[in-house]
């Protein structure tokens, strides 16, 4: 039934800002631009909706609307986050990149399947680009990494029941 992403979208403060990172900075190009000015309901509004195409077809995307405030937070990473994946050789040229122009980044961080790097966008949301490990896809199979069974124990733990 469901094929894959499509898209992902946020809100964000300025258009022009969000594509300099996601453009400039990551590489997504910017792919389609929908201005609107009415809502699905009626109401009038002053929107502006861009995509960002990944290499798998799928877009991260974005809404700039300047009639309905939206109170833009600092993320923590366990809040949200934007995970990318890229390819190992990618990691340590994108953190020299990001510190060349001043940008917050951290990492590597090693996760045991994958190694990640952070940034934060315009937007405050927080970016990992992460890359596979050679043990990835073994340990994504729930076959044989027991996630049904982790998850049961941690239920059972929390309500303090024996799992």
């Amino acid at each position: 039934m469901i094929r894959k992403l499509h898209h992902n979208a946020y809100r964000c403060r300025d258009s022009e800002e969000t594509r300099a990172f996601y453009e400039d900075f990551l590489g997504l190009p910017l792919v389609t631009t929908l201005e609107l000015g009415q809502t699905k309901t009626g109401r009038e509004t002053h929107a502006l909706h861009t995509f960002y195409r990944l290499d798998d077809g799928s877009h991260l995307a974005f809404f700039e609307v300047d009639d309905m405030p939206f109170e833009f937070k600092e993320q923590h990473d366990f809040d949200l986050h934007i995970a990318l994946e890229v390819g190992a050789d990618v990691l340590q040229p994108m953190m020299a990149k990001a510190r060349e122009k001043g940008m917050e980044c951290r990492g590597p961080s090693d996760h045991g399947i994958i190694d990640s790097i952070y940034f934060r966008d315009p937007n405050g949301y927080v970016i990992e680009l992460c890359a596979k490990r050679a043990n990835h896809d073994e340990m994504m199979d729930p076959a044989k990494n027991g996630a049904r069974e982790k998850l049961e124990h941690w239920t059972a733990a929390k309500a303090g029941t024996p799992a």
